[in-house]
């Protein structure tokens, strides 16, 4: 659980979900988001095509918005490819980069995240780095490895707790409905913020750390008292309202 020197955040990520009716379910969070927000930071990621008009709903409220992926680089000749600048441009405070969907679909490798990263600080958008194991190389006995490597990897020089979020996501547990324990989460987040020390100082004390695969109201409360976690990245249950509020409420 977040030690009192970090304050907690919720994010969601809205994933390829979400036309433009989807305004009227943000339209209750933002609602619902006032009594959470003296305790909790709130951040919804929708798609792209959403997100100026969701920034608008939000402007004035508790709810951060943010991006679900940046190119490298600020401009160009990259067909389909959004950069840093133009999230920021939309109206995002934050942006998701190295989600598993993103480095086992389009194969994105240490380097490419740690590229994306940079990009959302030149931006001025704070980078949610995402890591995790699959469920080979948690059965292997090399959770923590894995972990490691993608840290050292991922993560650029400079790293703050201003600038950074980091997202422990086991593969393996995102939108399978299947959850590590929380001793199992605990040790994760701990071998995180250790790691962090180790690079980063006094500093990796206050970068806080999201849990995140297959997070939902009857498990939140339970997945976000282990230790050395901060908050939570959702997925499908950041669509619905009442489930992302609900989740968020755990921090009383």
């Amino acid at each position: 659980m977040a030690d009192g020197t970090r304050r907690p955040l919720v994010a969601g990520n809205w994933k390829m979900n979400g036309l433009r009716a989807a305004a009227a379910e943000f339209e209750k969070m933002v609602a619902g988001a006032a009594g959470i927000a003296a305790r909790t930071d709130l951040l919804v990621c929708p798609p792209a095509t959403l997100l100026t008009a969701l920034a608008a709903l939000a402007k004035g409220s508790a709810i951060l918005l943010g991006g679900q992926d940046c190119h490298a680089e600020a401009s160009g000749a990259f067909t389909g490819d959004i950069s840093a600048e133009m999230l920021a441009d939309a109206g995002a405070a934050a942006v998701i980069v190295g989600h598993s969907e993103r480095r086992t679909l389009h194969a994105e490798t240490d380097a490419q995240v740690r590229a994306k990263a940079t990009a959302a600080w030149r931006a001025g958008l704070t980078a949610i780095v995402c890591i995790g194991e699959t469920r080979g190389e948690r059965e292997a006995g090399e959770t923590l490895n894995v972990l490691g490597r993608q840290l050292a990897g991922s993560l650029p020089d400079g790293t703050s707790p201003g600038n950074l979020v980091v997202a422990y996501e086991p593969v393996w547990a995102i939108g399978t409905g299947l959850t590590p324990t929380v001793d199992d989460v605990g040790k994760a987040h701990g071998f995180i913020r250790q790691t962090l020390a180790a690079r980063f100082g006094t500093a990796a004390g206050s970068i806080r750390l999201l849990y995140g695969g297959s997070v939902k109201a009857s498990n939140a409360a339970e997945l976000m008292a282990a230790p050395d976690v901060d908050g939570a990245l959702v997925g499908g249950a950041s669509l619905i309202a009442a489930e992302f509020l609900a989740i968020a409420g755990v921090y009383r």
